[in-house]
């Protein structure tokens, strides 16, 4: 038997240890003697954890320390795994979060997933890069537009990138991270993740749900953006939703979209801080619909600089859609 990957154990006096650092899984233990002390603290470092008691030690007593510890869920029966190619620290966060599931099982089944991202600047590339790095075996990028010097950051790009096509310097950047990823077209994306500036582009999300392929929307601004919805096939609100229940409150609405949706220069400049937020806050909601974890939540999580708190906000399904989450389509 082992402690679960990721737990340690820190003396805190003598005779107490405390396993874990996380309040939820946390466990302090007292009354122990110098050599339980000691083979508690060396399983920190992935030893095993004998059953029958070494010497110095009372097997009464270590068995029913093993049963608690047990009770507790910090033990990991079984031999110790190898380390996964891509996404080791994904399989031992979730090996902690849900000891019912085993987190490497998890991870290793991103593989057979495939996600695209449509729209690579600075936000798109950190919703690839990262997707790659938590173990996800198809991360598919499309983006025809060149590199440009604002896109030069923390996202990934290089001034020697500036001027090739985003798709093809991506898809380099993440098959660095993760050297097994596929990035070329083969098999139906999973999910399509749509990252677009200023606003969400209507044609383009209408074609997904009449595909009923689930998708993501981030629009990024100069200075905020706005992650989500996801929207799936079994129910809305859907990107046209919103933009019907912006337009009941500016009538103008429908003909700002047309306009930046169809202006011969779309891009804009993003700021690293808010394409970091938005590309990690995007790349963990598609992990979780990946996972199984997703329940359909109609909300955009928005951030707005100076504050980087992103907030989140409520939407219903617009009656006059005909997408599948509004009441005429039910």
């Amino acid at each position: 038997m082992r402690l679960r990957p990721g737990l340690r154990v820190l003396t805190i006096a003598p005779g107490e240890v405390q396993i874990g650092c996380d309040p939820r899984w946390a466990v302090r233990v007292e009354g122990l003697t110098e050599p339980e002390s000691d083979l508690l603290a060396s399983a920190s470092q992935g030893a095993g954890l004998p059953r029958t008691a070494p010497g110095g030690v009372s097997q009464e007593r270590w068995t029913a320390l093993l049963g608690d510890l047990r009770t507790a869920g910090l033990l990991a029966s079984g031999r110790q795994r190898p380390p996964l190619p891509v996404g080791e620290a994904d399989a031992t966060a979730w090996g902690l979060i849900d000891p019912h599931r085993h987190g490497p099982a998890r991870v290793a089944a991103r593989r057979d997933r495939a996600v695209r991202v449509v729209g690579l600047g600075p936000t798109g590339l950190a919703v690839a890069v990262t997707l790659a790095a938590a173990g996800v075996g198809t991360v598919l990028g499309d983006d025809d537009a060149p590199v440009r010097s604002v896109d030069v950051g923390t996202s990934g790009y290089r001034w020697t990138d500036v001027g090739a096509t985003r798709a093809e310097v991506a898809a380099r950047i993440v098959r660095d991270v993760a050297p097994s990823v596929v990035t070329r077209p083969g098999a139906d994306p999973d999910l399509v993740v749509l990252v677009d500036p200023e606003v969400a582009d209507p044609v383009r999300s209408s074609a997904l749900v009449s595909a009923e392929i689930a998708h993501l929307s981030v629009v990024v601004g100069s200075a905020s953006a706005t992650v989500g919805p996801l929207v799936v096939a079994d129910g809305g609100p859907c990107l046209h939703c919103l933009d019907l229940h912006r337009a009941d409150g500016d009538p103008r609405w429908a003909r700002v979209v047309t306009r930046l949706a169809t202006a011969r220069d779309r891009a804009v400049s993003e700021v690293g801080v808010l394409a970091g937020i938005a590309g990690h806050l995007a790349a963990a909601l598609v992990l979780a619909y990946l996972d199984g974890d997703h329940r359909p939540v109609p909300t955009t999580w928005e951030v707005a600089l100076p504050d980087p708190t992103p907030r989140a906000r409520a939407w219903q399904a617009h009656p006059a859609c005909a997408c599948a989450g509004s009441p005429a389509r039910r």
